[in-house]
């Protein structure tokens, strides 16, 4: 009998491939024909021949033969060697064959038990695993240290805390809590399922904490908006002897990110390259990601040109830094380069593209960009289309964002409240009202961006009452006003020329007023030359605020408005003694002293 591998013909590329091919061919025959030639198992090692081979194995072919040959020689129920089957069958991704060879087997044992969980693991077929630990238990096997890390790891990534908390029962009732491989485990499955607190406790009752004990609980706390504890920790695990990885870093740049803090983020850069990860991929796009929204757009720039090979959340990074730190032309010109690598785009560049168009202005730019959309697999993404319509409406056409809106399948309430805020930047408070109530007929709950919107589309069309009634009716749905629903109910009054209501309603707030709510008042007593009341927003706004130009410049608009020049100049020697220079551009003069431009 001889070994016959079927194939399709083999085109090699390169003489190395070939002879590491002819190699294996020729080792696996020559194993293959030894097992078909011996007289009897008893004539070699069986079980470190067998496994051999099996670690030869490079397609299903191969295990077809080797389980038949196992059949032949009686060996079918020898445990080593079955679990070696099903070990390489799930390496080389054939679990249904793995599988097939389990059930085959009379009397599983743990081991068995443990390779087709891994194999399940391995394949990501998570209820798989699940299923076979609960089959597991119903067959009483005790499970041991390498049953529960696959076990945890599906649970993890299903969210399945009642199910992973069984499992943490079966830990402790077997005594292996103490196993740092299973208590990384429990540690990783409560991250994943932003479980922290008892994540914390688990770490905390670690005598042994390594790279992978730290690393998972400071990304626990940076993914879930707890960065000021993710970086406390980090600080403890730089005190310990445990040696830093690019994992726990990109956590910390992300801690760094999100509070926007530029002065110690940066210096992440310098221990970054201190202990040599300048190059890994994933950091590389964290610090891009932490310049870009810490305002350092050229520094992100100088890392994202630096990186050899830029994938997808490279570009996002880059794009959505520029979009978003009012560099709309770079975010474009960035988005433009990438189509024309052929990179494809995920709805992150797109929206963040979108944004950019947006911010522009340009009623061209933002045509082009929604036959972009129209003509790719964006067409009907919800996100997009969102930004699509937020798009239109600051670009100055209402009528294309009504009918991006129209286009969109399955509306949420995140494309109907950007319509009724486009209706209300517009001015166009009755459409808008008129498309709240279609919302709700179509039984679409209202969120807090949604009476946002009916707010400002009120304020701009006068329609006091009305905008009086929707801020009332927000209980009504459990929806608690925010700053901005209060600086928008300001803003609604103060247009409306009702002054001393703005102000009382400000003095009943439940909440102590913002910087957008005096802000709000302040703006009001500018169109309506109200010195006094305008005097007092403006004394609340440098008490909350001290060194923002603008507050200052509202202020002497006010006085300049009402002739008030000394005003005007107190308010300037007020600048000047706090460090504070207007922007350039434009001002009022007094009476007599105007400019005449004379155009020839």
């Amino acid at each position: 009998m001889s070994l016959t591998i079927t194939s399709q013909r083999w085109t090699f590329k390169s003489p190395s491939l070939l002879l590491k091919n002819l190699n294996f061919f020729f080792s696996f025959s020559y194993l293959f024909n030894c097992s078909i030639h011996c007289s009897s198992p008893s004539s070699i090692d069986a079980e470190s021949f067998y496994t051999s081979l099996l670690e030869k194995s490079l397609r299903k072919a191969h295990l077809t033969q080797i389980h038949n040959q196992l059949y032949k020689r009686g060996l079918q129920n020898n445990g080593f060697i079955i679990t070696k089957f099903i070990n390489i069958s799930s390496n080389l991704k054939e679990i249904d064959y793995a599988r097939q060879v389990f059930d085959e087997f009379p009397d599983k044992y743990v081991f068995l038990w443990n390779a087709i969980i891994r194999g399940y693991s391995m394949c990501n077929m998570l209820d798989e695993v699940v299923e076979m630990y609960s089959r597991m238990q119903t067959a009483c096997v005790s499970p041991d240290t390498f049953t529960f890390p696959h076990v945890l790891k599906a649970c993890g990534g299903l969210l399945a805390v009642r199910y992973g908390r069984a499992a943490h029962a079966h830990i402790y009732k077997h005594g292996f809590q103490e196993d740092m491989f299973v208590a990384n485990g429990l540690l990783s499955f409560y991250v994943k399922c932003e479980e922290n607190n008892s994540a914390r406790v688990i770490f905390d009752g670690l005598t042994s904490k390594n790279v992978v004990s730290w690393t998972s609980i400071i990304s626990g706390y940076a993914q879930s908006g707890q960065p000021v504890e993710a970086l406390r920790i980090f600080m403890e695990m730089r005190g310990s002897d445990v040696k830093l990885d690019s994992i726990a870093l990109v956590s910390v740049s992300k801690a760094y990110s999100d509070l926007e803090d530029l002065n110690q983020g940066g210096c992440l850069y310098g221990l970054v390259i201190k202990i040599g990860h300048e190059f890994d991929p994933d950091l590389r796009i964290a610090l891009t990601s932490l310049y870009s929204k810490c305002g350092q757009v050229m520094a992100a720039k100088s890392l994202f040109d630096q990186m050899k090979v830029h994938d997808v959340i490279l570009w996002n990074a880059m794009i959505s830094g520029f979009a978003k730190n009012g560099h709309p032309n770079e975010a474009l010109e960035l988005f433009t380069e990438m189509i024309s690598k052929n990179i494809p785009p995920d709805t992150v560049t797109v929206q963040s593209s979108v944004l950019a168009s947006a911010q522009l202005g340009s009623l061209d730019q933002a045509k082009w960009m929604d036959t972009y959309v129209k003509n790719s697999k964006f067409s009907n993404d919800i996100i997009v289309s969102t930004a699509l319509i937020d798009m239109y409406a600051k670009c100055g056409s209402i009528e294309l964002a009504h009918e991006v809106f129209n286009r969109t399948l399955d509306k949420d309430v995140v494309v109907w409240s950007a319509m009724i805020m486009g209706y209300g930047l517009h001015g166009w408070g009755r459409e808008a009202i008129d498309l709240f109530n279609e919302m709700k007929d179509a039984r679409v709950l209202p969120n807090d961006i949604t009476f946002l919107g009916l707010i400002t589309a009120c304020s701009h069309s006068g329609l006091v009452e009305e905008g009086w009634e929707f801020f009332h009716s927000m209980k009504d749905y459990g929806l608690e006003p925010q700053q901005k629903h209060y600086a928008g109910m300001v803003d609604l009054l103060g247009r409306a020329g009702y002054l001393d209501r703005a102000c009382n309603f400000i003095t009943t707030m439940p909440v102590e007023p913002s910087v957008s709510v005096w802000g709000a008042l302040l703006s009001a007593c500018k169109i309506h030359r109200c010195v006094m009341l305008g005097e007092y927003a403006a004394e609340k706004l440098f008490a909350l605020d001290p060194l923002y130009t603008g507050h200052y410049v509202q202020l002497s608009n006010l006085y300049a408005s009402t002739g008030m020049w000394d005003g005007v100049a107190k308010v300037r020697v007020l600048m000047k003694s706090k460090g504070l220079t207007k922007d350039v551009g434009l001002c009022e003069l007094p009476p007599g002293n105007q400019i005449d431009i004379e155009v020839g």
